[in-house]
Order: C-alpha cells, then sequence, then structure tokens
C-alpha cells in the first residue's frame, strides 16, 4: 500500500472513531454499560472515550508509519493539531446526540 492510500485509511478510521461515542450506549461499543430503562451515557465518559479513542487511532497511525520507513519524531504542536482535527470529525455526532431535535 502506497502512502496516499495509508493516508485515507487514517482519515476514515479517525472519523469512524471521532463519532463512536455518540452514536451508542455502550462502552467503546463492545460493553453494555446499563440495562435501566432511560438511562444515558454521562457526557464525561463520552469524552473519556473520545480521548482513549484519539490515542488507538494515532497508536494505529505511527504503526503504519513505521511499517513504510523510519517514523518522524513529533512536538506538542502535531498532538495539539490533530487533537483539534478529531474534535471537529466529531462533530456531526455530537450535533446528532445533543444538539438535534427530538420529536414525540
Amino acid at each position: 500500500m502506497n502512502v496516499s492510500l495509508f493516508s485515507l485509511c487514517i482519515i476514515l478510521l479517525a472519523a469512524l472513531a471521532a463519532n463512536l461515542p455518540f452514536f451508542n450506549q455502550q462502552l467503546f461499543a463492545l460493553v453494555p454499560l446499563s440495562r435501566a430503562a432511560g438511562w444515558t451515557k454521562p457526557t464525561w465518559l463520552r469524552m473519556v472515550e473520545l480521548l482513549v479513542l484519539y490515542f488507538a487511532v494515532g497508536g494505529v497511525a505511527r504503526l503504519l508509519e513505521s511499517s513504510q520507513g523510519n517514523a518522524f519524531p513529533q512536538g506538542w504542536e502535531f498532538y495539539a493539531i490533530t487533537a483539534c482535527v478529531f474534535l471537529v470529525l466529531a462533530y456531526p455526532g455530537y450535533v446528532l446526540r445533543y444538539l438535534r431535535k427530538k420529536h414525540n
């Protein structure tokens, strides 16, 4: 696989991972948390899940980069920018979970 295909795969993976906490009531879409009727996952848990998924996508990206050759060292600026991009990718899920008007 070439570098541009790896980049596209990482961007798609980041978009899916960024929206995952907002589209389900389970922890990382795998672990059921509560079976009580009307229970919703707390916002702080969604944010923790978002942070863990950010580092997981970063780890996958690092592995793909190192499989292509030398992995370049990154400074804090790189992580600040990628965290902001990850939050921007999470915006559609946030809007659907918290800002969409619910019709009863």
